[in-house]
Order: structure tokens, then C-alpha cells, then sequence
């Protein structure tokens, strides 16, 4: 099967490590914002929707850019939202970032609310609404290094791969 994965996000959750991980794994390449955003100015697409789906052509892994609600319809994608709890989020951004604890804080929320934002504009829905998700992952309780290895066992179950 030619697995397409979306991660949808809260800011802070570890999900581009997952990605990353996953990516390896399976052998499919992983595309962010950036990769998207420079296709977008750089080849003749008429929208980051249009790019989307032709990525999704073959298997990859899509990290954001409400691709979750534009390959909704295309029955081999997962979609995966990947959270954690605000304080877990505060402090792993942080440490990565080197910021006190307001800093961090304003920076999740500033970050959390901006996507938000730009899921409702796009989709006209709510960002993070459990029914449009296959599979929740909470990383605050999973931990970041095993939602990977979830994953991998799932897809295998499933004969995904």
C-alpha cells in the first residue's frame, strides 16, 4: 500500500523527531512547511493543496499544512495528531530553544494559536478535533522515542506495511 501519514500538531510535542524516526524507517520522505512553502514559490502549483496532493501520490509523511482535511477522502492516508501537556510543551521548547519559562510559554501559545488560526481559515473546522483524526498520540504519556515504535507496530498489524 502506498502509506501517506499526515501529523497534525501542537507546538512543542516532538512530532518532527516522530516524523523524522518514521521517515527512516519506512523509507519515505518527510514534507514540513518549508519544503512546501519553497515548492509553492519555486515550481508552477496554485496552492499548497495542489502540492499536497501531488506529493501524496506516493507514500510519504506530511507534517501539517492542514493536509490531514485535504487528503481526507483518500483511503490510504493516516491521520495522526500528535499532543502533550502545556507544561511538557513549555519546558521541552525551553531546553530547545534556550528561553526562560514565560518565553516558552509565550511562544506555545503564540504558536498553538497561530495554527489554529490558519486550520480554521483553511478548512472552516476546528484544529484538533478528535473525528477527523485516525489515531491520537499523547507524547506527555507515550513519550516522544516510543510513539514512533507505536506506529510501526500498528502499521505492521494492519499490514499497512
Amino acid at each position: 500500500m502506498k502509506l501517506v501519514i499526515t501529523m497534525s500538531r501542537r507546538f512543542g510535542t516532538g512530532t518532527s523527531v516522530i516524523a523524522k524516526e518514521l521517515s527512516e524507517r519506512l523509507d519515505i520522505p518527510v514534507y514540513t512547511k518549508d519544503f512546501i512553502l519553497k515548492e509553492l514559490r519555486d515550481k508552477e502549483y496554485a496552492s499548497e493543496a495542489e502540492i499536497i496532493r501531488e506529493l501524496a501520490k506516493e507514500p510519504c509523511i506530511i507534517v501539517g499544512r492542514c493536509a490531514s482535511d485535504i487528503l481526507k477522502d483518500r483511503l490510504n492516508v493516516l491521520n495522526i495528531y500528535v499532543y502533550a501537556e502545556k507544561e511538557d510543551r513549555i519546558h521541552r521548547i525551553m531546553e530547545l530553544e534556550s528561553l526562560s519559562y514565560d518565553d516558552a510559554k509565550e511562544m506555545v501559545e503564540k504558536t498553538d494559536a497561530e495554527r489554529a488560526e490558519y486550520y480554521h481559515e483553511h478548512t472552516g473546522r476546528t484544529w484538533g478535533d478528535v473525528n477527523d483524526y485516525h489515531m491520537i498520540l499523547n507524547t506527555s504519556e507515550l513519550g516522544i522515542d516510543n510513539c514512533a515504535n507505536i506506529l510501526m507496530q500498528y502499521f505492521e498489524k494492519l499490514e499497512y506495511i
